[in-house]
C-alpha cells in the first residue's frame, strides 16, 4: 500500500471518516477487500455516493489506463467490508453492467466531486462502477 494511501487511511480513522486535501468534503469509504491472488486483506480510501442503500464507488485510477488491483480483487471476492465515519459494516460488491445504469450512476460521483469528469478524458477505457449492498 502507498504511503500516501496510508496517510488517508490514518487521517480518516482518526477523525471519524473525515479527511482533508484533495478529498476535503467528499464522502470517503475505506473498503476492505482481499487479494486475488495472495487473498491478503487490503485497505482503499475510496470516494463514494449513494443510490438509494447502495453505496458507489468507480475504479478510475485517475483515468489510468488500466483499473486499480481493487477492481480484480472485488471481481474475485465480492464480500468486503465499508468503513463510513465510525460504522463498519459488511458489504457485496457487484460491477454494475447496464450501460445505462452505469452512466447514471458515474454521473453522481462526477456530480458529488467534477474530478471523475476529468479522468474519463484520460483514458479510452470505460471506468467500471460498482455498487456495494449490505
Amino acid at each position: 500500500m502507498s504511503d500516501w494511501n496510508q496517510q488517508i487511511i490514518d487521517e480518516f480513522r482518526a477523525n471519524e471518516g473525515k479527511v482533508g486535501g484533495m478529498f476535503e468534503g467528499a464522502s470517503m469509504v475505506l473498503l476492505t477487500h482481499t487479494g486475488a491472488k495472495s487473498g491478503t486483506q487490503r485497505v482503499a480510501p475510496l470516494v463514494y455516493t449513494k443510490d438509494g442503500d447502495r453505496y458507489v464507488i468507480a475504479a478510475s485510477k485517475g483515468g489510468a489506463d488500466t483499473n486499480p488491483d481493487w477492481y480484480h480483487n472485488l471481481v474475485a471476492n465480492p464480500k468486503v467490508t465499508l468503513e463510513i465515519g465510525t460504522e463498519k459494516f459488511e458489504a457485496t460488491a457487484k460491477v454494475v453492467e447496464d450501460r445505462a445504469e452505469r452512466d447514471r450512476l458515474y454521473a453522481g460521483m462526477v456530480a458529488h466531486m467534477p474530478g471523475f469528469a476529468d479522468y474519463e478524458t484520460k483514458t479510452e477505457r470505460l471506468i467500471p462502477v460498482f455498487v456495494l449492498e449490505r
